[in-house]
């Protein structure tokens, strides 16, 4: 029965210890996962529909930073830790006082004002508390004026990118920070006829 034994060669390259590392020395790799495998996979699904989701840009009105079409990234969770900051791109629900949107429609825009601040267009710049602010950033100057607006305290000020094809807090006013779904984290998806 000697050939059911393995030979000299066989025993040098699985213990030679350069080979020792190799994670198909094993072959558990290869097996099916069990249920710790598989309840993993559950937890990691569960946690990443629970605090983050993938969205679908229908407008411009954030061009040049999105583009229509683009599937972007947005994580849920960072809002109970801190406070919405400026520069934030952020996903929310609209205003109630909007019509129409349907009830739970969710539009995304860029804050560019905290409670506490003042607001103002004029002369194609934006001035938050009398200071211009350097938006690299935009498609192009907004060709609109804003008069003077103060953010109420749990309020954010939202524009787009694309300041003159943005419906936004120019339009309507200061965002209520409870209607912020999340922030933007990544561009997961661009079309390539874009």
């Amino acid at each position: 029965m000697s050939f059911l034994r393995p030979c000299a060669l066989y025993k040098l390259f699985i213990t030679f210890p350069s080979r020792r590392w190799m994670p198909c020395q094993s072959w558990g790799f290869l097996r099916w996962p069990g249920f710790d495998g598989f309840f993993r996979f559950l937890v990691i699904a569960l946690l990443w529909s629970t605090f983050s989701e993938i969205r679908f840009i229908p407008s411009s009105s954030m061009y040049p930073t999105l583009r229509v079409g683009d599937r972007i990234i947005v994580e849920k969770a960072s809002y109970f830790f801190r406070s919405p900051a400026i520069n934030d791109i952020v996903t929310f629900r609209t205003p109630e006082q909007e019509t129409g949107f349907g009830k739970d429609a969710v539009l995304i825009k860029r804050i560019v004002a905290k409670g506490g601040d003042l607001v103002q267009v004029h002369h194609g710049s934006l001035y938050v508390n009398g200071v211009a602010q350097n938006e690299d950033f935009i498609a192009e100057r907004p060709s609109y004026t804003l008069e003077l607006q103060y953010v109420p305290s749990g309020h954010v000020y939202v524009l787009g990118d694309n300041r003159n094809n943005s419906y936004d807090s120019h339009d309507w006013g200061p965002l209520p920070a409870e209607n912020i779904v999340g922030r933007y984290v990544m561009c997961c998806y661009r079309p390539s006829n874009h």
